[in-house]
């Protein structure tokens, strides 16, 4: 058990750490509530003064405001129910004892750790080229017109393109998950007469409840932010245009650091009602 004496001990310890961690959080977030306070066009004139809430509402009141908004939370919502799905599945497929098992884990893995604007550009070039792309060549070989991706489907490219860079996070937590399931209850259930669907859905699925959970949460914290694809891809184009994306244009395409820093306190604000919603709603199997 551990004294008083040790707990202060590690209090000490860990209170520069914990110092840094406030200060690296805390400053760009009060820089960010102050200029968006301020009139700062840094190419045209700096600093130009106070001007209030006008950044906020001028933000919020914009034509592209509620509509990049609507395109984040569908990115993420896709992104996401692709991602737990294909997860899922892979998982159970992972699970299976094969020939080659670590290799195939590992290339599985493997587009987690590409950098983002690397696999836009990839499957941008690679992939959804209509011209020498992978699917134009497929869709050639079936007699059908090749599709612009970037412009005829542009949010279900986006979604494909992160869901791809998203699924091997999701399969290594719900992997994690399957290999923790205790087999004797599926043994049990498979002596019993329970099919392969009934065991998933009565063991195996309620087992990955709260692993499911975390890919979720984890997830859409990042996801509400996402950039370099759509940078690199399509530009805000073609309906395409996130929070994240349109904040950029605000600060570097028309040099207003207050609007911008509006735009980010928005971010903000929506980050934290996305994340109460899933904790009340789906973080409810944490405490099961």
């Amino acid at each position: 058990m551990a004294t008083q004496h040790s707990r202060s001990a590690a209090r000490v310890m860990l209170a520069p750490a914990v110092f840094l961690l406030l200060v690296w959080m805390l400053v760009p977030l009060t820089m960010t509530l102050y200029f968006s306070f301020k009139r700062y066009l840094p190419l045209r004139g700096g600093d130009q003064g106070w001007v209030g809430f006008d950044n906020y509402v001028r933000f919020v009141t914009s034509s592209a405001f509620w509509p990049s908004v609507q395109t984040t939370l569908l990115i993420v919502g896709g992104v996401l129910l692709i991602t737990v799905i294909l997860g899922v599945l892979l998982a159970l497929l992972l699970d299976q004892p094969m020939w080659g098992q670590g290799i195939v884990r590992i290339l599985v893995i493997a587009p987690f750790f590409v950098m983002p604007t690397v696999s836009a550009l990839v499957w941008k070039n690679m992939f959804m080229d209509p011209v020498n792309g992978l699917f134009a060549h497929l869709w050639k070989f079936f007699g059908l017109a090749p599709i612009e991706w970037l412009s005829q489907a542009s949010m279900l490219s986006i979604v494909l393109i992160v869901s791809w860079q998203w699924l091997p996070f999701a399969t290594l937590i719900l992997l994690t998950a399957i290999q923790s399931l205790d087999s004797e209850q599926l043994e049990a259930a498979e002596m019993d007469g329970a099919n392969p669907l009934a065991r998933f859905g009565h063991i195996i699925l309620p087992h990955l409840s709260q692993a499911i959970t975390i890919v979720i949460l984890i997830q859409t914290i990042f996801l509400l932010s996402i950039f370099a694809e759509i940078f690199v891809t399509t530009q805000g184009s073609f309906g395409t245009r996130t929070l994240a994306y349109l904040i950029f244009q605000r600060v570097l395409e028309s040099q207003n650091v207050g609007l911008g820093s509006a735009g980010g306190v928005y971010a903000i604000i929506l980050a934290n009602i996305v994340a109460l919603f899933l904790m009340r709603i789906v973080g409810k199997n944490l405490d099961a």
